[in-house]
């Protein structure tokens, strides 16, 4: 009995049923209205009208704007009520006020570096472009005089995260979009835990999406019991609201302001393959250790305090990383972050003007692939003006309409002369674009409408380190496990699959 009723009093069961009957009251509301058909008609058409015209005029990506326009049209009745409670943006007024006055504050503790801007310019004026574009965007500076640490797999990373962790002497900060109970998770806790005996101030935030069913609704009050200070992004209530679209999607660990770590490996156990989920779990991350870790550290602070009320000082923070400088030799370093409260789709800019600035190739991993017509057309024109350009994403998908939208856009490519390749062994779940041996992206941006355009998201951005060639390496050892695509396979999708494809396609940028 006892599990029968934790099982009916779940989030997940309330929060299914709660929305379950707000969907049937929308639609008994129709019925009720019914008697008044021509006026209520005329307001649904009014409203939808309204609604396709606020689209239009937006400034979102014309993808996302056909996938609302579509159904609006089709469903003139609820379309326009559906788009309110789904379509709109998922803060009000005061909140993204509030996150943005932070964000603002935030900017005046790092300076703009146009001297170091200018010196990758003279080396090659794309380096420079890029770095130029992420600061004035992004308001992150570049940085030299760092060390940066490649690793092909989770389990790499997770050894690396334990032994920083294991060192912590000031604060340990970490932002995760998913935290699930497990040996992962019960290996990191322990050493917060020890480390908050110890004196280590420790803050936490996870995504409250990402983690309803990996953690306790009530997690966050014993985290506090244990003395770590704890924050939930977008703490979800049972409503039919736009917010379930908006995600702390980034994967960031600072510590002492000196290293920091981000990356597509969550804090589970899928992502060190102690479980299987899929086949063998393929992720990637960094290590940052030098002055840049300033950049993780203010991305952490500026979104504490705008969702948790508190202003730690940023100064207090900041000050331990500036004495650590590594030789210049290491390149060039620019963590960025990306947020979905503006209209810059920093992350989706960042991967265009390396597709588009390419010289002899891009290679990328990404588990989704479901990308606007600007990305298309840039991969495509790359391809054919003789850029070796290839993608690798999974074998073993983890979300069938996911796996499946992304393989709609299998053929353009092809066409065009990407190569595109499946990770054969299990799932591809890393993040990464390098490019000509000289620039290369580690985040946790996936190739998707989600993440380019209603995520909070976060990255490096790598010239001339020997980092690069790391994650060139990983990749051409990537694909000896990998299954290429070919025009020969395409011609053998059943008709049934293509149409399947092509709607999941059209409304790709609202799953």
């Amino acid at each position: 009995m006892k599990i029968i009723k934790k099982i009916l009093f779940s989030r997940i069961i309330v929060m299914v049923i709660s929305i379950i009957a707000q969907l049937l009251f929308l639609l008994g509301m129709l019925l009720f209205f019914k008697d008044y058909s021509p006026l209520f008609y005329s307001f649904s058409i009014i409203l939808s009208g309204a609604a396709v015209l606020w689209i239009v005029n937006s400034e979102r990506n014309p993808a996302y704007k056909i996938a609302w326009i579509i159904p609006i049209m089709f469903m003139p009745i609820l379309g326009g009520v559906f788009y309110l409670l789904f379509g709109g943006y998922p803060f009000n007024n005061r909140e993204r006020r509030a996150i943005e006055k932070i964000e603002l504050e935030s900017h005046d503790f790092l300076k703009e570096d146009n001297i170091l801007i200018e010196t990758m310019g003279k080396e090659k004026a794309s380096a420079g472009n890029q770095a130029c574009y992420i600061q004035s965007s992004s308001f992150f500076p570049p940085y030299a005089e760092n060390k940066t640490t490649y690793y092909s797999i989770g389990e790499d990373k997770f050894e690396a995260m334990m032994e920083s962790l294991e060192k912590a002497e000031s604060f340990i900060f970490m932002e995760y979009f998913i935290i699930a109970e497990g040996h992962m998770w019960d290996s990191i806790l322990n050493i917060l835990k020890r480390k908050v005996s110890q004196g280590v101030t420790v803050h936490l935030i996870y995504d409250d999406f990402g983690c309803m069913l990996k953690l306790p609704s009530n997690y966050k009050n014993i985290l506090e019991s244990y003395g770590i200070k704890c924050q939930v992004f977008n703490p979800l209530i049972p409503v039919l609201s736009s917010r379930f679209n908006t995600r702390d999607h980034r994967k960031i660990t600072v510590i002492d302001g000196q290293i920091a770590f981000t990356g597509g490996v969550n804090i589970a156990d899928e992502y060190i393959n102690v479980i299987e989920k899929y086949g063998h779990w393929k992720d990637m991350g960094i290590k940052i250790e030098g002055s840049a870790v300033q950049s993780f550290t203010l991305m952490f602070l500026s979104l504490w305090n705008a969702i948790s009320g508190d202003k730690l000082d940023f100064k207090s923070y900041m000050e331990p990383s500036k004495n650590l400088k590594y030789p210049q030799h290491n390149g060039f370093v620019q963590p960025f972050t990306d947020s979905p409260l503006d209209t810059e789709a920093v992350g989706q800019r960042v991967y265009f003007n390396m597709i588009t600035k390419a010289e002899k190739y891009v290679y990328i991993t990404t588990p989704y692939l479901i990308i606007d017509s600007e990305i298309i057309t840039a991969l495509c024109a790359a391809a054919k003006s003789g850029v070796d350009v290839r993608i690798i994403t999974p074998h073993h998908g983890d979300k069938i309409s996911a796996h499946e939208s992304t393989r709609s856009y299998y053929k353009v490519l092809v066409d065009s002369g990407v190569k595109i390749y499946e990770y054969e062994k299990g799932f591809m779940h890393g993040k990464t674009i390098v490019s000509d041996d000289k620039f290369a992206v580690v985040g946790t941006i996936n190739m998707d409408f989600r993440s380019l355009y209603l995520h909070f998201e976060c990255g490096v951005w790598m010239y001339n380190t020997s980092t690069v060639k790391d994650v060139y390496k990983d990749f051409k050892n990537t694909l000896e496990n990998s299954l290429q695509i070919r025009r020969s396979d395409l011609s053998k999708i059943s008709s049934v699959r293509k149409l399947f494809r092509q709607v999941l396609r059209l409304f790709a940028p609202l799953m």
